[in-house]
């Protein structure tokens, strides 16, 4: 197959031959149809990714069609069209007996998220070489060949071009609304950065029922798609002081509060806009190594600061659910998608993540 692999930092990714082995024992490989391209992707190429085991596929939100399937696979069949999940529990792990499989740490799982198989090893080749796709789906790929349960079925009648942004920046978005916050009705947002992963907390927050949500971004041109997608205000964050902004909408402070970008200070600041008792997401994904200058003092006002993985998303309960609220309309998910392109376009999506000037760059198949 043609994928997208990086070997090394300074030359970047090209779109190369890889050679994909047979499926083993629960896993598939799908013919991939779509594939966002993500802020996640970007870190990888910056050498700031956590999950980063080169030479790596890239891509990570990604669908397609069902083409093989290995030993003891029972839920898919050839010809079905799935969502390749960012994260697929174990099944067999202490959390996962326990009924929690958000926290699941089993082998399966946490080899994925190096793009290994559970036994350490991966099913993609260069010259006899291991290649590893990224966190077990490299889905910037003719084909991903994956766990099972990273792999969710949809009804074949939804576009795959807007059924693949489940894979990430939806569920992670609204998961951490739902998910990780459980923003109540009634409550004031503000979410800082407005990009893909971004506009979802917004649309996440408007699900939820809160009724003031601050769209917070430095780049103006955000601004108008964040009101799209469920702001009641915006903030130029490159214009004025976003932390005085905030509390001129609401006095004291929000309630919740979404750091959407993965800058260790602006993690600090976005915790400085709640209230006392308020609770602060980090989203993004700070660098590894990374430390967040909390003012220890805010901590006495029992405010809270929450990671955020995928947004705590079971891919066979999340993805699904996302579905059913696009079929109802009460999300978009066209909206998301502002320019589609060949596999062969990868760097001009890269490129446009870079300026900051799309929501989604969406790569056809």
């Amino acid at each position: 197959m043609q994928a997208v692999v990086v070997h090394d930092y300074d030359e970047g990714a090209h779109l190369e031959d890889v050679d994909v082995l047979d499926p083993q024992a629960n896993e598939v490989v799908v013919r991939v149809a779509a594939s966002g391209v993500c802020a996640s992707d970007l870190h990888v190429l910056h050498g700031r990714s956590p999950v980063a085991s080169l030479p790596m596929v890239l891509g990570h939100e990604g669908a397609g069609v069902v083409e093989r399937v290995g030993p003891d696979v029972r839920g898919l069949a050839v010809g079905d069209h799935v969502v390749l999940a960012l994260y697929g529990p174990c099944g067999e792990c202490a959390s996962c007996r326990a009924g929690n499989p958000v926290h699941c740490d089993g082998a399966a799982r946490v080899q994925a998220i190096f793009g290994r198989a559970a036994d350490g090893t991966t099913r993609l080749r260069q010259g006899g070489e291991a290649v590893h796709p990224m966190v077990g789906v490299g889905s910037l790929a003719e084909h991903a060949i994956v766990r099972e349960a990273q792999a969710v079925k949809i009804d074949d009648d939804i576009p795959l071009d807007l059924a693949c942004l489940a894979g990430c920046g939806v569920t992670t978005g609204i998961g951490a609304v739902l998910n990780i916050a459980e923003v109540p009705p009634g409550a004031s947002v503000a979410v800082v950065g407005c990009g893909g992963v971004g506009l979802n907390v917004l649309q996440g927050a408007r699900l939820s029922g809160a009724t003031t949500i601050i769209g917070i971004d430095a780049n103006a041109d955000k601004l108008p798609l964040a009101t799209r997608f469920g702001a009641t205000h915006t903030v130029d964050a490159a214009a004025t002081d976003m932390a005085s902004a905030v509390r001129e909408i609401v006095v004291g402070g929000v309630d919740y509060a979404f750091e959407v970008v993965g800058d260790p200070d602006l993690v600090a600041a976005t915790f400085e806009l709640t209230r006392p008792g308020g609770t602060c997401v980090m989203v993004g994904s700070p660098p590894p190594g990374s430390t967040i200058p909390i003012d220890g003092r805010s901590l006495f006002s029992e405010r809270r600061l929450l990671g955020c993985t995928g947004g705590s998303n079971v891919p066979a309960r999340d993805i699904p659910r996302i579905m059913r609220l696009w079929r109802a309309g009460s999300i978009d998910l066209d909206g998301l998608v502002s320019q589609r392109l060949p596999l062969d376009a990868f760097k001009d999506a890269f490129d446009a993540l870079e300026r900051g000037t799309v929501a989604r760059s969406v790569i056809v198949l």
